[in-house]
């Protein structure tokens, strides 16, 4: 398993060996076990999800706050050669209905949207049609009060569990401090998850 993840990340992200924490992460996703990463900014934690939605097969859904931070990582997934789209009010209907289509026919790896459009009815449909098994929360300091950024559309996503009992959750953010890593795990009712968290020291500064 993790000499394919090796290879697969050479092959589309061009990196040699994993940076700190990223091959148990990765591990945690492949094994489908609920899971936090607290990385600094640069750490490498889209990898994290990216590289074993690519491995498996499959369609992993990504929830971020932003449109803007989901295209900087689709045209980044894209450009590698990674089957990702986004799935947004931006799009016109005949756009959406095309990459519905696309993740209904199992050529998309990894699906981006808001929070607020994983809990509209038709599109929870469309995961229930491809048997979607693996959520990934991106900025996920986002559901909790103790953050910094808090997103109130973010506590929509404490109902993944009870929607979609069959998948697995997994939660990444830059935010460090204890309070924040247990309420993420908390209001995403994660079960019995793997909590990694990276060295924050920077000497350099």
């Amino acid at each position: 398993m993790i000499a394919d993840l090796r290879k697969l990340i050479q092959k589309h992200w061009g990196f040699a060996s994993f940076r700190p924490l990223q091959e148990d992460a990765m591990k945690a996703v492949l094994e489908g076990r609920d899971s936090l990463l607290v990385l600094p900014t640069g750490g490498g934690k889209s990898l994290c999800f990216q590289a074993p939605a690519v491995l498996r097969g499959g369609t992993t859904v990504v929830i971020s706050p932003l449109i803007a931070l989901m295209k900087d990582q689709v045209d980044g997934l894209q450009s590698c050669g990674v089957p990702a789209i986004q799935l947004d009010s931006s799009l016109s209907p005949a756009e959406r209905f095309s990459y519905e289509q696309d993740v209904r026919d199992g050529a998309v790896r990894l699906l981006f949207v808001s929070p607020e459009r994983l809990m509209m009815t038709e599109f929870q449909n469309l995961c229930r049609q491809i048997d979607v098994k693996t959520f990934a929360i991106d900025e996920a300091h986002c559901i909790s009060h103790w953050g910094h950024d808090f997103r109130p559309e973010y506590r929509m996503l404490s109902r993944i569990k009870e929607i979609f009992p069959g998948a697995n959750v997994h939660g990444y953010t830059a935010t460090a401090t204890e309070q924040v890593r247990a309420d993420i795990c908390k209001q995403l009712a994660l079960t019995n998850p793997l909590v990694l968290v990276g060295n924050f020291d920077r000497p350099n500064l």
